[in-house]
């Protein structure tokens, strides 16, 4: 007997243009709705702070010995204004009184070296009347500089005291840093755990939602929820765990690690004695167990939808899988063409699979 052997490109969900894009939409809402989520939750998880807002150094500093020091400081501060206005005002009129000695002592110049002298230059009344006045001028010129001095002196002091308040301050902060490090400290492990607290319950729910719903019917909500946990717990809270030194950060890194490693082994033994046991099963009994479109789409990535190891699915001889024996390709009992066991209707005649042409440990018909 003659066989017609035809192949088709196995039908998948994915080939199905209205389904996909009803599933891209969906995914559209998961990540709308999460992206929601977050923006609550980042609102709520940057206003817990408030709740336990943190103080100023000043508020662990001693107020009897603080208020007279700083009290002093400011009467000081507020001289130091008039003070530099003083100065300055002292040293323009120094700037003019040298000008007027200069110009002095120019003309006095000048009109020694025009005029014909008859009479001995000392004993001249212009000379000497000249000569006072030209002293008189240098003699403002010094009181303006002792002024200028005087001016510079207090200002000197002025600083000289705000410098030794300014000492006694940071002694006092000195002494109140350490009480505002120890409250710190507990204010960001109270903020923590009040975060911690909000996150850690939606962390648990998302990996019940995972375990359980994450294939039902609202799955958009559902993994919109996983991302915005996700988001939240790892984004909102892990930033902020508390350092300690890094010893804190390093303990928990290693713990979710551990936590994290001992699911994928558990995960990974299961995973293997359930094939395991699939595999020591019969192929009539192992082959309604297969999910038709999970069954397409593994065909479709060129794996066993048995045991899920990778197969040739183009030798037109492979009717069976050769690492667990599950049953691949079968023939027709119409019109006898070859097509893949996992389909429910022949594509050349369109009759439905028979009971007698479905997988066996016979072989093919």
């Amino acid at each position: 007997m003659s066989y017609k052997i035809r192949q088709t490109p196995p039908p998948s969900r994915a080939d199905r243009p209205t389904e996909k894009w009803f599933r891209r939409g969906l995914w559209l809402i998961a990540v709308i709705f999460a992206s929601f989520l977050i923006g609550l939750g980042g609102k709520i998880v940057g206003d817990l702070p408030q709740a336990e807002p943190e103080k100023s150094l000043r508020h662990y500093m001693p107020a009897a010995e603080l208020a007279p020091l700083e009290k002093q400081k400011t009467d000081l501060e507020q001289k130091q204004p008039a003070l530099t206005r003083e100065l300055e005002q002292a040293e323009l009129a120094l700037a003019e009184q040298q000008k007027n000695v200069l110009a002095e002592q120019k003309n006095l110049n000048n009109w020694l070296a025009t005029r014909t002298v008859t009479e001995q230059s000392a004993q001249n009344p212009e000379v000497l009347a000249r000569t006072r006045r030209l002293d008189a001028l240098r003699e403002q010129e010094k009181n303006l500089q002792k002024n200028i001095d005087r001016v510079q002196k207090q200002q000197l002091d002025l600083e000289q005291a705000i410098a030794v308040i300014n000492e006694k301050i940071e002694t006092l902060e000195q002494r109140a840093q350490p009480l505002k490090d120890a409250a710190d400290r507990r204010i960001e492990l109270t903020v923590f755990l009040y975060r911690l607290a909000l996150t850690l319950p939606l962390l648990l729910a998302a990996g019940w939602l995972f375990a359980k719903q994450r294939q039902s019917r609202w799955w958009p909500f559902v993994w919109g929820f996983i991302g915005f946990a996700l988001f939240a717990f790892f984004v909102e809270l892990v930033p902020y765990l508390p350092s300690y030194g890094g010893y804190v950060r390093y303990a928990v890194g290693i713990v979710l690690t551990v936590l994290a490693g001992r699911y994928a082994i558990i995960a990974m033994g299961r995973y293997l004695e359930r094939k395991q046991a699939e595999e020591a099963l019969p192929p009539e009994h192992r082959r309604p167990r297969a999910d038709y479109d999970q069954a397409l789409l593994a065909i479709g990535k060129q794996i066993c939808p048995g045991c899920e190891r990778s197969l040739d699915f183009a030798n037109a001889q492979m009717d069976f899988c050769p690492h667990c024996s599950i049953r691949l390709f079968q023939h027709c009992g119409h019109c006898q063409t070859r097509y893949s066991a996992f389909y429910r209707y022949c594509f050349h005649c369109g009759r439905e699979a028979e009971e007698h042409s479905r997988p066996s440990v016979e072989g093919a018909p």
